[in-house]
């Protein structure tokens, strides 16, 4: 009783009602909710603060900046949900907020697409300046353990090189990427190594276009760094998982380097192992094994998932 009340108490005044409906979107960070709500920053923070201590929000620091999300357990996770399905989505200042919204993620996204398409060729050099590729490449295919693989599907496949590295294994194989730049460089590297069974197309991490149940294994290889929603990625993941399936997400341990998100359009400054297997398991995936890389300035962790049964 003393909890519900409390976070009835956390949820009951307009702004915060606002930052319900906007953080059921997806993560945000304090200084999007401002622009967003356009209110001061001092002001968003005291309502960011008395919603975390009365339970309706997670609040996690990431170098310079602090993100927050809906609480999704519990007494809070269930007022929440509870909550978002009662919110009048026709309502001015709902829709503006949406609308806002949705214009940052649009700027989010050109920004990413810019930068793929400023640093399409140059792409497995950056993707080794901090830990040998070589290194992970060897670990992805230990843990994956050199048995045949039926379908392969590589999210956010880049260059391709995970398609090339895997293929041998694979009688299909199947890479996605939001860049169309570098899905011309993935087909031009594809082509030059004569991989023939691999085939890569425009697609959504979110909303894969592939059968339920249906990949043996799934790759994220660094990755999950630039997506809005890692969470809502590893869930689409696990619903086109086969029941023996494996999914094997490398991708970097909590760090501080900022230039990565100024410079090289990172979303996040590396996961948490915890961070990473809690969102495995609420979509019904079991880990495996937990793996880190040490190498240059940053720790790459491979986490290696298979469908709870």
């Amino acid at each position: 009783m003393n909890q519900l009340l409390t976070a009835l108490r956390g949820a009951g005044e307009a702004t915060r009602l606002r930052i319900i409906a906007l953080l059921s979107k997806g993560e945000l960070t304090v200084g999007e909710l401002v622009q967003i709500l356009d209110q001061s920053q001092p002001r968003v923070s005291r309502h960011l603060k008395l919603m975390g201590e009365s339970g309706l929000l997670n609040r996690f620091q990431e170098g310079t900046q602090v993100f927050y999300r809906l609480a999704s357990s519990g007494v809070s996770g269930h007022l929440n949900s509870a909550l978002v399905a009662l919110l009048d989505r026709e309502d001015d200042a709902f829709a503006d907020d949406l609308g806002r919204l949705s214009a940052i993620r649009v700027e989010r996204i050109e920004r990413a697409q810019a930068y793929f398409q400023a640093n399409a060729k140059d792409w497995d050099q950056l993707r080794s300046m901090h830990v040998s590729e070589e290194q992970v490449e060897q670990e992805l295919l230990a843990q994956q353990g050199g048995k045949k693989i039926r379908t392969l599907l590589d999210i956010g496949t880049g260059t391709g090189r995970m398609l090339e590295l895997f293929a041998p294994l694979s009688e299909t194989a199947l890479g996605i990427d939001v860049s169309r730049a570098m899905l011309a460089i993935a087909r031009a590297q594809l082509d030059a190594q004569e991989v023939g069974r691999a085939q890569v197309r425009l697609g959504d991490m979110y909303d894969l276009g592939v059968e339920p149940e249906s990949q043996n294994l799934i790759l994220f290889h660094q990755v999950l760094h630039f997506a809005e929603e890692p969470a809502k990625a590893i869930a689409e993941a696990s619903r086109v998982l086969a029941p023996d399936g494996m999914v094997l997400i490398a991708d970097f341990a909590p760090h501080e380097q900022e230039f990565l998100r100024d410079e090289h359009a990172h979303r996040r400054l590396g996961f948490a192992d915890e961070e990473i297997e809690n969102w495995g398991r609420a979509v019904g995936l079991s880990l495996n094994t937990l793996k880190h890389l040490d190498g240059g300035e940053l720790r790459v962790t491979i986490w290696n998932f298979g469908k709870r049964v």
